[in-house]
C-alpha cells in the first residue's frame, strides 16, 4: 500500500519545491511507493473542497507523511500548520525558512508597524493608496519557523534543500529509518587550502577572487583568508551532495550561509565574530553584522526589534 505525502508551502519563494521537482531519476524509483494526496505546487486541491462546499473552512487529507516549505508569518500560515500536524504522522519541515524563518525573518528586526509604515507612507508610490485590509489574513508580530508552532519530526535545511535530501530523508521514511545529518560545517568539507591567517581585509563579495584557473580548488586559497566573508565556519554542511563539496565553492563563491546553523542553540554572530578574529579579520568592518550573520535563521528570537536609541 502507497505512502500517502501531503505538501504545503507557507512564506516562501517555491524553491523547495521546484526541487522535490529537481530530484529526477530518483524520485522516479520511489514514486511507485507514494500517493501524494496533496500538494498545491502540482495539483488543484482546495481548502474548502474542490467545489468550494465547505466555505471559510481549512481542509487537508489525512497522510503518512507531510512536507512543509516556508515560514510563519500570518493567521492563516499559522492555521495551515497546525492542520497539517493534525493529518500527518510525520511531519517535515523542509529549507531554511521552514526551520530558521529564512529570508523573509530578517523582517524580524523591525515591528510590524514600522514595516507597514514604510511600504506604504514612506515609500514613494505614482497610485497613492490606504494600507490593504479587504479579506488579507493579519500579520503575526513576527516570522515563526514552523517548530515553533507545532512539532517537527525531521528538518532538511538549505535555500533551497538539495535534491539528494529529499531522497534521503523519503527513503528513510519508507525504510522505517531515523534521518539526521551530521553535526558538520561547510568548512568540514570545503577542499580549499587554509593557512589561518588573513591576507588582506575584507572585501567586497562581488570582487573576484583569486581562483586561478589551471589550479583545482584544493590548491586554491580559503576564501576568507582571501578577504571574502565565507560563513562557512558556522553553516551546517549537506549542501554538496555526494561530492562534498559545498555548491558555492564549486561556484567560486563565499558561503552564504543558507544551510543554517551547525547545531541547535548556535549563535552565528558571536561564532562568526571569533572566526573572524582568529584570522586577523576585524569584523568592524561589516556595517549590519546582525543582518549578515543571521541572514538565514533570523526565527527563534535571534532577529528582533532593537530599543530605540535616545
Amino acid at each position: 500500500m502507497p505512502v500517502k505525502v501531503a505538501e504545503e508551502w507557507l512564506t516562501t519563494c517555491g524553491g523547495c519545491e521546484v526541487t522535490l521537482l529537481d530530484v529526477g531519476e530518483p524520485l522516479l524509483e520511489i514514486l511507485p511507493e507514494l500517493e501524494f494526496v496533496h500538494i498545491p505546487v502540482l495539483m488543484d486541491h482546495k481548502y474548502s473542497g474542490q467545489a468550494g462546499e465547505n466555505p471559510g473552512t481549512l481542509v487537508i487529507p489525512e497522510a503518512d507523511v507531510g512536507f512543509i516549505s516556508g515560514g510563519i508569518r500570518h493567521e492563516e500560515n499559522r492555521r495551515v500548520a497546525e492542520e497539517m500536524r493534525k493529518k500527518v504522522n510525520t511531519l517535515v519541515a523542509v529549507g531554511a525558512c521552514a526551520n530558521f524563518g529564512g529570508i523573509p525573518a530578517l523582517a524580524n528586526m523591525y515591528t510590524v508597524e514600522d514595516i507597514i509604515k514604510m511600504a506604504y507612507d514612506e515609500t514613494e508610490t505614482t497610485d497613492a493608496h490606504p494600507v490593504p485590509d479587504d479579506d488579507l489574513p493579519k500579520l503575526e508580530e513576527r516570522v515563526f519557523a514552523v517548530s515553533e508552532v507545532v512539532k517537527v519530526d525531521m528538518a532538511l535545511p538549505g535555500c533551497p534543500t538539495t535534491p539528494e535530501l529529499y531522497v534521503q530523508a523519503i527513503t528513510a521514511l519508507l525504510k522505517g529509518e531515523a534521518f539526521e545529518l551530521p553535526e558538520r560545517s561547510v568548512c568540514d568539507d570545503c577542499p580549499m587550502k587554509r593557512e589561518k591567517k588573513a591576507i588582506t581585509n575584507i572585501k567586497r563579495p562581488l570582487e573576484n577572487p583569486e581562483w586561478p584557473a589551471d589550479k583545482p580548488t584544493e590548491e586554491v586559497r580559503c576564501l576568507m583568508e582571501q578577504g571574502y566573508l565565507c560563513l562557512g565556519p558556522v553553516t551546517h554542511s549537506g549542501c554538496g551532495g555526494e561530492e562534498k563539496v559545498p555548491r558555492c565553492i564549486k561556484a567560486h563563491m563565499p558561503c552564504r550561509g543558507c544551510f543554517c546553523l551547525i547545531r541547535e542553540g548556535a549563535n552565528p554572530q558571536i561564532d562568526m565574530m571569533t572566526a573572524l578574529s582568529s584570522i586577523g579579520l576585524d569584523p568592524r568592518q561589516i556595517e549590519d553584522r546582525r543582518a549578515m550573520f543571521n541572514r538565514f535563521v533570523g526565527a527563534q528570537g535571534r532577529l528582533r526589534p532593537l530599543p530605540q536609541r535616545r
